[in-house]
């Protein structure tokens, strides 16, 4: 349904099984919004002593209000508190307090078992378990399975203590001041979950029910805050690219006319343009769409986003060559961003270029190993080349990464039998299928 899309979802969205399959949910993974996400986490992370090009902020397509972190990699973002968020000091001191949980530590106590998330497996295990909490906590068995731990794992691993939560709070709040971001923005968050203590915890927002919240702990937030007044600066960069990350999503996740009545509220033409772009796209009225976003990029040349956006509606409007040709240009741009070089790869298998676009594909997939569209489409290049053994691992990695661990499994058998012993394809397929095999004997033990 294309009125729900981001970065042509029905492709590049990963989908996470939990308890049933209508509970499945999914990453939204868009070039734009995740490099905007990147400029807003630079400075707290910097501020935190963290590696702004280490860590990857990641948004959930969930409309409830909550943020996470899984890993030291990976802060998680649900989609229905950034369109929430009335600034970017809100969103960055939502960023700020996630990186106290990881500067503090406090992730290396949880008790994980799953493998090395630099594999494709246990990549796909960290992201199941952060699908269950993006649930709210009713996927705990299955995300158990995923984590290969007991049921309870998913609670232990996610849900913070009233000490951690009060050391995040204090972290955040040094790390917003040492950027120059107004802390009294972390006041303005909390106030949209006051009182949630008080609730039972089937209403509770799942934001409440992994970050315990209590009076203290917000009156602590507000003598805090009092205490790092004067060392804000102005943002005027993070202002934009919140108003760009918010309207794009927004624009892909609101009714058409509801975007177009709004599309001008940043102040920001060519935001304005690029929304204008979305709505018109999603109404199917490409010539419209396709005007739109030209002004957009005539404005903003050089901007590898607006061409991607520009590929993205052409793609999906069947203009397959000239799709190509816009990914061409933003690859030009950003050679090194995966997911324009995902889309890239996608389009020139579209016409019909395959070791090309082999070659572009497996760059994407060196440098993000998250969007299972990418190896769908290697396995799908690596098959029209006859290299079954490549196109059967790839299979496998797709399938551990929507957690979908038994047909990983047997994908990853297969491959195995296929590829030359000791070549990193095939330890590639080992560490499937040890990690298929721990999630069915912990499948068992239930």
């Amino acid at each position: 349904m294309q009125h729900l899309r981001l970065f042509a979802v029905c492709f590049s969205l990963i989908a996470f099984t939990l308890t049933t399959p209508a509970r499945a949910l999914s990453l939204l993974r868009d070039p734009d919004i995740e490099y905007a996400l990147k400029q807003l986490a630079e400075p707290v992370l910097k501020a935190a002593g963290l590696s702004p090009s280490r860590i990857n902020i990641l948004i959930i397509d969930d409309p409830s209000l909550n943020a996470f972190v899984a890993d030291q990699n990976h802060i998680f973002v649900h989609s229905g508190l950034l369109l929430r968020m009335q600034s970017a000091a809100m969103l960055q001191s939502v960023l700020a307090h996630e990186a106290g949980h990881i500067s503090n530590g406090h992730l290396l106590r949880r008790p994980i078992a799953a493998r090395n998330a630099r594999t494709a497996a246990g990549l796909g295990a960290i992201l199941a378990g952060a699908a269950a909490v993006a649930a709210g906590g009713g996927g705990d068995a299955a995300a158990g399975a995923a984590l290969g731990a007991q049921s309870t794992a998913t609670r232990l691993f996610f849900v913070h203590t009233r000490a951690e939560e009060n050391a995040a709070d204090n972290s955040g709040m040094r790390f917003m001041a040492h950027a120059g971001i107004d802390p009294q923005a972390a006041v303005e968050v909390m106030d949209i979950f006051r009182g949630q203590e008080a609730l039972p915890l089937s209403r509770q927002d799942a934001f409440a029910r992994t970050h315990p919240l209590s009076t203290d702990r917000y009156r602590v937030l507000q003598r805090l805050a009092t205490g790092y007044q004067g060392k804000a600066r102005p943002h005027s960069e993070a202002d934009y690219w919140f108003a760009r990350a918010k309207g794009k999503l927004s624009a892909f996740q609101r009714s058409p006319k509801w975007t177009l009545t709004r599309a001008g509220e940043s102040g920001y033409a060519d935001v304005k343009l690029m929304r204008q772009a979305v709505a018109w796209h999603r109404q199917q009225k490409t010539e419209n769409a396709v005007k739109a976003i030209n002004q957009a990029i005539a404005l903003r040349p050089n901007d590898p986003y607006l061409l991607e956006l520009k590929g993205q509606i052409l793609m999906e409007s069947r203009q397959f060559k000239a799709a190509t040709s816009a990914y061409a240009g933003a690859v030009k741009l950003a050679p090194d961003n995966p997911l324009i070089l995902g889309s890239y790869g996608h389009a020139l298998l579209t016409q019909g270029q395959i070791k090309t676009a082999q070659q572009v594909l497996e760059k994407s997939r060196a440098r993000d190993g998250r969007d299972i569209r990418v190896l769908r489409d290697l396995a799908q290049a690596y098959a029209k080349q006859g290299n079954r053994g490549m196109a059967s691992l790839l299979t496998a990695e797709r399938y551990a990464m929507t957690g979908h661990f038994k047909d990983a499994g047997l994908h990853a058998e297969r491959a195995s039998d296929l590829l030359p012993r000791g070549s990193s394809a095939w330890q590639r397929a080992q560490d499937v299928i040890v990690t298929a095999k721990a999630a069915a004997k912990t499948r068992k033990r239930r």
